[in-house]
Protein backbone atom coordinates (compact mmCIF):
# COMPACT_ATOMS: atom_id res chain seq x y z
CA UNK A 1 0.00 0.00 0.00
CA UNK A 2 2.82 2.40 0.97
CA UNK A 3 4.73 1.58 -2.20
CA UNK A 4 1.66 2.33 -4.31
CA UNK A 5 1.22 5.77 -2.71
CA UNK A 6 4.93 6.53 -3.21
CA UNK A 7 4.69 5.48 -6.86
CA UNK A 8 1.68 7.74 -7.43
CA UNK A 9 3.51 10.64 -5.75
CA UNK A 10 6.61 10.22 -7.95
CA UNK A 11 4.44 9.94 -11.07
CA UNK A 12 2.53 13.15 -10.29
CA UNK A 13 5.80 14.98 -9.50
CA UNK A 14 7.26 13.86 -12.83
CA UNK A 15 4.19 15.09 -14.70
CA UNK A 16 4.37 18.48 -12.96
CA UNK A 17 8.04 18.91 -13.85
CA UNK A 18 7.30 17.93 -17.43
CA UNK A 19 4.46 20.45 -17.63
CA UNK A 20 6.75 23.21 -16.33
CA UNK A 21 9.33 22.73 -19.10
CA UNK A 22 9.85 25.65 -21.48
CA UNK A 23 9.96 24.62 -25.14
CA UNK A 24 10.87 26.94 -28.03
CA UNK A 25 11.02 26.34 -31.76
CA UNK A 26 11.61 28.42 -34.88
CA UNK A 27 11.45 27.96 -38.64
CA UNK A 28 11.26 29.89 -41.90
CA UNK A 29 7.98 30.02 -43.76
CA UNK A 30 9.74 28.96 -46.96
CA UNK A 31 12.78 26.86 -47.84
CA UNK A 32 14.53 29.37 -50.10
CA UNK A 33 14.45 33.06 -51.02
CA UNK A 34 16.07 35.45 -53.46
CA UNK A 35 18.52 38.13 -52.37
CA UNK A 36 16.61 40.87 -50.53
CA UNK A 37 13.31 38.97 -50.64
CA UNK A 38 10.98 39.39 -47.65
CA UNK A 39 10.63 36.11 -45.74
CA UNK A 40 8.94 35.17 -42.48
CA UNK A 41 10.52 33.43 -39.48
CA UNK A 42 8.04 31.84 -37.04
CA UNK A 43 9.05 31.77 -33.35
CA UNK A 44 6.95 29.64 -30.96
CA UNK A 45 7.18 29.04 -27.22
CA UNK A 46 5.31 26.68 -24.88
CA UNK A 47 5.72 27.32 -21.16
CA UNK A 48 3.91 27.13 -17.78
CA UNK A 49 1.24 29.72 -17.18
CA UNK A 50 3.13 31.05 -14.14
CA UNK A 51 6.28 31.83 -16.17
CA UNK A 52 6.96 35.11 -17.97
CA UNK A 53 8.72 34.98 -21.36
CA UNK A 54 9.97 37.77 -23.62
CA UNK A 55 10.59 37.47 -27.35
CA UNK A 56 13.37 39.46 -29.13
CA UNK A 57 12.44 42.93 -30.41
CA UNK A 58 13.81 45.13 -33.19
CA UNK A 59 17.02 45.90 -31.24
CA UNK A 60 18.17 42.27 -31.51
CA UNK A 61 20.98 41.47 -33.97
CA UNK A 62 19.41 39.24 -36.65
CA UNK A 63 22.66 38.88 -38.66
CA UNK A 64 23.10 37.83 -41.41
CA UNK A 65 19.45 38.88 -41.90
CA UNK A 66 17.99 42.39 -41.86
CA UNK A 67 14.96 43.00 -39.62
CA UNK A 68 11.87 44.44 -41.35
CA UNK A 69 8.83 43.85 -39.15
CA UNK A 70 7.51 41.80 -36.23
CA UNK A 71 3.95 40.45 -35.95
CA UNK A 72 2.73 39.09 -32.61
CA UNK A 73 -0.31 36.98 -31.69
CA UNK A 74 -2.51 36.67 -28.61
CA UNK A 75 -1.30 34.05 -26.12
CA UNK A 76 -3.38 30.92 -25.64
CA UNK A 77 -3.47 29.04 -22.31
CA UNK A 78 -4.89 25.56 -21.73
CA UNK A 79 -4.34 23.18 -18.79
CA UNK A 80 -1.77 25.52 -17.23
CA UNK A 81 0.37 25.69 -20.39
CA UNK A 82 0.67 28.93 -22.40
CA UNK A 83 1.38 29.02 -26.13
CA UNK A 84 3.01 32.16 -27.61
CA UNK A 85 4.07 32.88 -31.17
CA UNK A 86 5.39 35.69 -33.37
CA UNK A 87 6.46 36.13 -36.98
CA UNK A 88 9.62 38.10 -37.81
CA UNK A 89 9.78 39.41 -41.37
CA UNK A 90 13.40 39.52 -42.53
CA UNK A 91 15.49 40.06 -45.67
CA UNK A 92 18.68 38.25 -46.59
CA UNK A 93 21.42 39.97 -48.61
CA UNK A 94 24.07 37.28 -48.11
CA UNK A 95 25.38 35.47 -51.20
CA UNK A 96 26.12 32.29 -49.25
CA UNK A 97 24.29 29.18 -50.54
CA UNK A 98 22.58 28.79 -47.14
CA UNK A 99 21.98 31.17 -44.23
CA UNK A 100 21.08 30.09 -40.71
CA UNK A 101 19.17 31.75 -37.87
CA UNK A 102 18.53 30.85 -34.23
CA UNK A 103 16.52 33.22 -32.00
CA UNK A 104 16.47 33.40 -28.18
CA UNK A 105 13.50 33.50 -25.82
CA UNK A 106 14.08 35.02 -22.37
CA UNK A 107 12.39 33.68 -19.23
CA UNK A 108 12.30 36.35 -16.53
CA UNK A 109 13.36 35.31 -13.05
CA UNK A 110 13.42 37.41 -9.90
CA UNK A 111 16.82 39.01 -10.40
CA UNK A 112 18.00 37.42 -13.61
CA UNK A 113 16.76 35.70 -16.77
CA UNK A 114 17.15 32.33 -18.51
CA UNK A 115 17.75 32.23 -22.27
CA UNK A 116 16.39 29.48 -24.53
CA UNK A 117 17.54 29.23 -28.16
CA UNK A 118 15.71 27.62 -31.05
CA UNK A 119 17.43 25.16 -33.33
CA UNK A 120 19.18 26.75 -36.31
CA UNK A 121 16.76 27.19 -39.21
CA UNK A 122 18.16 27.10 -42.74
CA UNK A 123 17.21 29.40 -45.62
CA UNK A 124 18.69 28.56 -49.00
CA UNK A 125 19.63 31.17 -51.61
CA UNK A 126 17.35 31.10 -54.64
CA UNK A 127 19.00 32.20 -57.88
CA UNK A 128 17.04 33.96 -60.63
CA UNK A 129 18.83 32.01 -63.38
CA UNK A 130 17.71 28.40 -63.10
CA UNK A 131 19.81 26.95 -65.93
CA UNK A 132 21.96 27.90 -68.93
CA UNK A 133 20.89 26.57 -72.38
CA UNK A 134 23.30 24.13 -73.98
CA UNK A 135 23.24 25.93 -77.36
CA UNK A 136 23.06 29.68 -77.76
CA UNK A 137 20.71 31.06 -80.38
CA UNK A 138 21.89 34.15 -82.26
CA UNK A 139 19.64 36.58 -84.04
CA UNK A 140 20.54 37.08 -87.70
CA UNK A 141 21.11 40.66 -88.80
CA UNK A 142 22.52 41.59 -92.21
CA UNK A 143 21.84 45.33 -91.91
CA UNK A 144 24.96 47.47 -92.25
CA UNK A 145 26.17 48.85 -88.95
CA UNK A 146 28.36 51.96 -89.04
CA UNK A 147 31.67 51.65 -87.18
CA UNK A 148 32.81 54.27 -84.72
CA UNK A 149 36.01 56.17 -85.31
CA UNK A 150 39.12 54.60 -83.74
CA UNK A 151 39.68 55.60 -80.16
CA UNK A 152 43.19 56.22 -78.89
CA UNK A 153 43.20 53.59 -76.16
CA UNK A 154 46.91 53.98 -75.54
CA UNK A 155 46.59 57.59 -74.44
CA UNK A 156 43.44 56.82 -72.50
CA UNK A 157 45.13 53.91 -70.71
CA UNK A 158 48.19 55.99 -69.90
CA UNK A 159 46.07 58.76 -68.35
CA UNK A 160 43.98 56.32 -66.31
CA UNK A 161 47.10 54.44 -65.23
CA UNK A 162 48.76 57.64 -64.05
CA UNK A 163 45.69 58.62 -62.05
CA UNK A 164 45.44 55.19 -60.44
CA UNK A 165 49.15 55.19 -59.67
CA UNK A 166 48.85 58.58 -57.98
CA UNK A 167 45.84 57.45 -55.95
CA UNK A 168 47.70 54.27 -54.98
CA UNK A 169 50.73 56.20 -53.76
CA UNK A 170 48.59 58.58 -51.73
CA UNK A 171 46.63 55.69 -50.23
CA UNK A 172 49.82 53.82 -49.35
CA UNK A 173 51.27 56.86 -47.60
CA UNK A 174 48.11 57.93 -45.77
CA UNK A 175 46.23 54.61 -45.56
CA UNK A 176 46.45 54.18 -41.78
CA UNK A 177 45.58 57.80 -41.11
CA UNK A 178 42.58 57.63 -43.44
CA UNK A 179 41.34 54.40 -41.85
CA UNK A 180 41.63 55.84 -38.35
CA UNK A 181 39.83 59.00 -39.44
CA UNK A 182 36.94 57.01 -40.92
CA UNK A 183 36.71 54.80 -37.83
CA UNK A 184 36.69 57.79 -35.48
CA UNK A 185 34.02 59.58 -37.52
CA UNK A 186 31.94 56.40 -37.57
CA UNK A 187 32.24 56.05 -33.79
CA UNK A 188 31.34 59.72 -33.27
CA UNK A 189 28.22 59.34 -35.40
CA UNK A 190 27.23 56.17 -33.54
CA UNK A 191 27.72 57.95 -30.21
CA UNK A 192 25.53 60.89 -31.28
CA UNK A 193 22.75 58.49 -32.31
CA UNK A 194 23.06 56.50 -29.08
CA UNK A 195 23.11 59.59 -26.85
CA UNK A 196 20.06 61.10 -28.55
CA UNK A 197 18.03 57.90 -28.27
CA UNK A 198 19.19 57.24 -24.70
CA UNK A 199 18.20 60.70 -23.44
CA UNK A 200 14.78 60.34 -25.06
CA UNK A 201 14.25 56.92 -23.43
CA UNK A 202 15.52 58.16 -20.06
CA UNK A 203 13.08 61.08 -20.08
CA UNK A 204 10.17 58.83 -21.05
CA UNK A 205 11.13 56.27 -18.38
CA UNK A 206 11.32 58.98 -15.71
CA UNK A 207 7.86 60.30 -16.60
CA UNK A 208 6.21 56.91 -17.14
CA UNK A 209 8.19 53.96 -15.69
CA UNK A 210 7.02 50.75 -17.36
CA UNK A 211 8.43 47.39 -18.40
CA UNK A 212 8.60 48.14 -22.15
CA UNK A 213 10.60 51.36 -21.80
CA UNK A 214 12.89 49.87 -19.15
CA UNK A 215 13.61 46.79 -21.28
CA UNK A 216 14.29 48.95 -24.36
CA UNK A 217 16.67 51.18 -22.38
CA UNK A 218 18.62 48.24 -20.94
CA UNK A 219 18.84 46.63 -24.39
CA UNK A 220 20.08 49.87 -25.99
CA UNK A 221 22.76 50.42 -23.33
CA UNK A 222 23.99 46.81 -23.36
CA UNK A 223 24.11 46.74 -27.15
CA UNK A 224 26.20 49.91 -27.33
CA UNK A 225 28.61 48.73 -24.60
CA UNK A 226 28.94 45.37 -26.38
CA UNK A 227 29.95 47.18 -29.57
CA UNK A 228 32.55 49.33 -27.77
CA UNK A 229 34.13 46.58 -25.67
CA UNK A 230 33.69 43.61 -28.04
CA UNK A 231 32.35 41.55 -25.13
CA UNK A 232 29.03 39.63 -24.86
CA UNK A 233 27.48 42.30 -22.61
CA UNK A 234 23.92 41.46 -23.70
CA UNK A 235 24.32 37.88 -22.47
CA UNK A 236 25.67 38.88 -19.05
CA UNK A 237 23.76 39.62 -15.87
CA UNK A 238 23.98 42.97 -14.11
CA UNK A 239 26.48 41.61 -11.59
CA UNK A 240 28.69 40.15 -14.35
CA UNK A 241 28.69 43.47 -16.21
CA UNK A 242 29.64 45.37 -13.04
CA UNK A 243 32.48 42.90 -12.40
CA UNK A 244 33.79 43.26 -15.98
CA UNK A 245 33.69 47.06 -15.73
CA UNK A 246 35.05 46.97 -12.14
CA UNK A 247 32.32 49.40 -11.11
CA UNK A 248 29.78 48.48 -8.42
CA UNK A 249 27.73 51.60 -9.19
CA UNK A 250 26.88 50.07 -12.56
CA UNK A 251 25.23 47.16 -10.76
CA UNK A 252 23.14 49.54 -8.63
CA UNK A 253 22.06 51.55 -11.69
CA UNK A 254 21.14 48.46 -13.71
CA UNK A 255 19.39 46.97 -10.69
CA UNK A 256 17.11 49.98 -10.26
CA UNK A 257 15.95 49.62 -13.89
CA UNK A 258 15.75 45.81 -13.64
CA UNK A 259 13.26 46.21 -10.79
CA UNK A 260 10.90 47.95 -13.21
CA UNK A 261 11.27 45.10 -15.73
CA UNK A 262 11.00 42.16 -13.38
CA UNK A 263 9.02 43.50 -10.43
CA UNK A 264 7.01 46.34 -11.97
CA UNK A 265 8.58 48.81 -9.56
CA UNK A 266 8.37 52.58 -9.79
CA UNK A 267 10.79 55.26 -8.69
CA UNK A 268 13.25 57.93 -9.70
CA UNK A 269 15.42 56.52 -12.50
CA UNK A 270 17.15 59.76 -13.48
CA UNK A 271 20.25 59.04 -11.37
CA UNK A 272 20.59 55.53 -12.82
CA UNK A 273 20.16 56.61 -16.45
CA UNK A 274 22.55 59.55 -15.99
CA UNK A 275 25.23 57.30 -14.50
CA UNK A 276 24.85 54.66 -17.23
CA UNK A 277 25.18 57.39 -19.86
CA UNK A 278 28.45 58.53 -18.26
CA UNK A 279 29.74 54.95 -18.23
CA UNK A 280 28.95 54.70 -21.94
CA UNK A 281 30.66 58.05 -22.55
CA UNK A 282 33.82 56.87 -20.72
CA UNK A 283 33.99 53.71 -22.82
CA UNK A 284 33.34 55.74 -25.97
CA UNK A 285 36.26 58.07 -25.17
CA UNK A 286 38.46 55.05 -24.44
CA UNK A 287 37.58 53.61 -27.85
CA UNK A 288 38.51 56.88 -29.59
CA UNK A 289 41.85 56.95 -27.74
CA UNK A 290 42.49 53.35 -28.71
CA UNK A 291 41.86 54.14 -32.39
CA UNK A 292 44.19 57.18 -32.18
CA UNK A 293 47.08 55.23 -30.65
CA UNK A 294 46.47 51.99 -32.54
CA UNK A 295 49.48 52.38 -34.85
CA UNK A 296 51.82 53.08 -31.95
CA UNK A 297 50.95 49.82 -30.17
CA UNK A 298 51.35 47.67 -33.27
Amino acid sequence: MGRGILLLFLLSTSLQLSAQKVQVSGYFTQDSAQVGERVGFVLKASYPQSAQLIFPDSTFDFSPFVFLEKKTFVSATADGVTQDSAIYFLSNFSLEPSSFLSLPVFELARYDSITYFTNEAELKLKLNLDSIPEQLQFKENNVYQPLDKPFNWFVFGAVIGSILLGIGILFFVFAERIKRLFRKNREKLRWIQFERKWKKLAESLQQNPNQTLADEAIGLWKGYLEHLRSQPIQEWTSSEIAAALEDTEVFKALRSIDLIIYAGGEGDTSAATTYLLEVARTNYQATLNQITHERVTR
